[in-house]
């Protein structure tokens, strides 16, 4: 059974990855931060009694359950929002107002982006992906621990078993080698 303390540290060292991929599920901080703590709530209460090496899997079942449980309320609120603003509401003409005509999307959410720049950001994520599998094998280790799971320096260094100048020399050359790599593909970051 895992301890308040042991219980405590774990979560401390999840908070800051959990909420970044619940920002990059959801696109809005303040959503993104009420998953993370009702995870976290869930956690500690369902399930503070179990072995402490159990506790990273369970967190991510329930974050990810979390994740999608606000997807559904999201769902279930525009369902019901766009049926009682559309009953009952007359304009001038006597005809009932259309929410689609009026609605405008939130700038810098996924609603607000055109399915031209949908296809373009999709393109250049999976042109990126392709050139970090093309790095070598400790410069992709490092890139990633260091930029995709946001270790720091010891962490990663601790992760992949070398000192931490090691990890700065891995992290520099990757982002050196994508840098070339993306721009002589034309993409600008």
């Amino acid at each position: 059974m895992a301890t308040d303390k042991e219980l405590s540290d774990f979560l401390e060292s999840v908070e800051r990855r959990a909420f970044k991929q619940a920002v990059y599920a959801v696109r809005k901080d303040e959503a993104a931060l009420d998953i993370v703590q009702d995870a976290m709530i869930k956690l500690a209460e369902r399930y503070g009694d179990k072995p402490a090496p159990e506790l990273p899997l369970l967190f991510q079942r329930i974050l990810q359950t979390t994740i999608t449980d606000y997807f559904r309320r999201e769902k279930v609120r525009s369902g019901w929002l766009s049926l009682f603003w559309n009953s009952g509401r007359e304009d001038d003409d006597g005809e009932g107002h259309d929410l689609l005509e009026t609605w405008e999307p939130e700038e810098g959410t996924a609603a607000a982006e055109s399915s031209a720049d949908k296809v373009e950001r999709k393109q250049v994520l999976a042109a990126i992906e392709a050139e970090v599998q093309k790095l070598p094998l400790r410069q992709r280790q490092a890139f990633l621990l260091r930029y995709w799971q946001d270790l720091d320096v010891a962490e990663t260094a601790a992760a992949m078993g070398c000192s931490e100048g090691s990890v700065k020399t891995h992290c520099s050359r990757a982002t050196h080698a994508l840098a070339d790599a993306l721009r002589a593909k034309g993409i600008t970051l």
